[in-house]
C-alpha cells in the first residue's frame, strides 16, 4: 500500500514548518515511520532539517538571480518548476520506508491552493492517498470575521483539490481560556458565530450573509477544528485520528492493512 501523504497548508506564520517537525515527532515517539518533505524553495528555516528537500532540485534564490525576478515572480516561477521535478522528489522518496509523508508546503498559501501546478504536484507524488492539513492562525481565528475568512479560505482550498481535509488550529497556547472557549463554540454552532459576525462593530461594511453560512454547514466537517500545540505537543494524536479517519474509517491505518502494530 502507498503511503498516506498529510500536506501542511494554511496562511504565512499559521505555523507549517513547525507542525511538520513537531507531528514527525510525535509519529516516531508513537512508533509510527514518517518522512517529512520540504515543497518551498524559498525556506530560509535553519531548525528545519527534511528528508527530502525541493532546494536541491529548485533554489529560489538562484531563480531570482537567474532570470532577474522578484521574490513574488520567483515564487511563481518556482512553483511551476517543482511540478516539473516532482518525480525526482517522488523517486528520492522511495528510498525511505515509511507509511507516511509529511508535507510542508510554500509559506503563501495562494503558492499552494490556487496554482494549477500544485494539483499536479499532489496528484504525482500522492494521488488519493492525500490530506491537507489546514493550518487556522490563532490571532485570527480569535476574531469572529477572522475565522469566517479561514473558514472560506479552506472550503475553496478543498473545493480545489476535494481531499480529505482537516482543519487544525495552530498554536491555541497563544489564545487564553476565554478566547478558547469562544472559538470552540464558534466551530460548534455555527449559529453563534453568525450572530458574532453580525455584532461585530469593526466589521460593519463587511457582512457576511446567511447563505454562506448555510452552505457551510452543509458541507459538515469543515466546521470541525482541532485544537493543537506544537510547543506544548497537544493535539498531534487528534491529527492522527483524522488520518485514521479518512483512510482506514477510524481504524488504525497499519492495522486495516493486516500488519503488526507498532510497538
Amino acid at each position: 500500500m502507498d503511503p498516506v501523504a498529510i500536506y501542511f497548508t494554511g496562511t504565512a506564520g499559521a505555523g507549517k514548518t513547525t507542525m511538520t517537525t513537531a507531528f514527525q515527532t510525535w509519529m516516531r515517539d508513537s512508533g509510527y515511520e514518517a518522512v517529512t518533505v520540504n515543497l518551498d524553495p524559498g525556506m530560509e528555516d535553519p531548525a528545519f532539517d527534511p528528508d527530502v528537500d525541493i532546494r536541491d532540485w529548485v533554489n529560489l534564490q538562484d531563480i531570482m538571480a537567474e532570470n532577474k525576478l522578484g521574490p513574488n515572480g520567483a515564487q511563481v516561477a518556482a512553483s511551476d518548476m517543482v511540478a516539473i521535478k516532482i518525480e525526482e522528489v517522488k523517486n528520492a522518496l522511495q528510498s525511505f520506508r515509511s507509511d507516511y509523508i509529511l508535507v510542508d508546503t510554500p509559506g503563501q498559501v495562494e503558492l499552494f491552493a490556487f496554482r494549477e501546478s500544485s494539483r499536479t504536484i499532489v496528484e504525482e507524488l500522492s494521488g488519493d492517498r492525500s490530506l491537507i492539513a489546514f493550518l487556522f492562525d490563532p490571532m485570527l481565528a480569535r476574531h469572529p470575521h477572522g475565522i469566517v475568512s479561514l473558514f472560506m479560505l479552506s472550503a475553496t482550498t478543498q473545493f480545489r483539490f476535494r481531499l480529505p481535509m482537516a482543519n487544525v488550529l495552530a498554536k491555541d497556547d497563544l489564545l487564553n481560556d476565554e478566547e478558547k472557549e469562544r472559538v470552540s463554540r464558534w466551530t460548534e454552532d455555527p449559529a453563534s458565530l453568525y450572530e458574532a459576525v453580525s455584532s461585530d462593530e469593526t466589521q460593519r461594511e463587511g457582512i457576511v450573509s446567511l447563505e454562506f453560512f448555510k452552505a457551510l454547514e452543509n458541507v459538515g466537517p469543515l466546521w470541525s477544528l482541532i485544537f493543537t500545540s506544537a510547543k506544548e505537543e497537544r493535539g498531534m494524536e487528534d491529527i492522527y485520528a483524522a488520518v485514521q479517519e479518512a483512510f482506514a474509517g477510524g481504524e488504525d491505518l497499519e492495522n486495516s492493512e493486516d500488519e503488526e502494530p507498532p510497538k
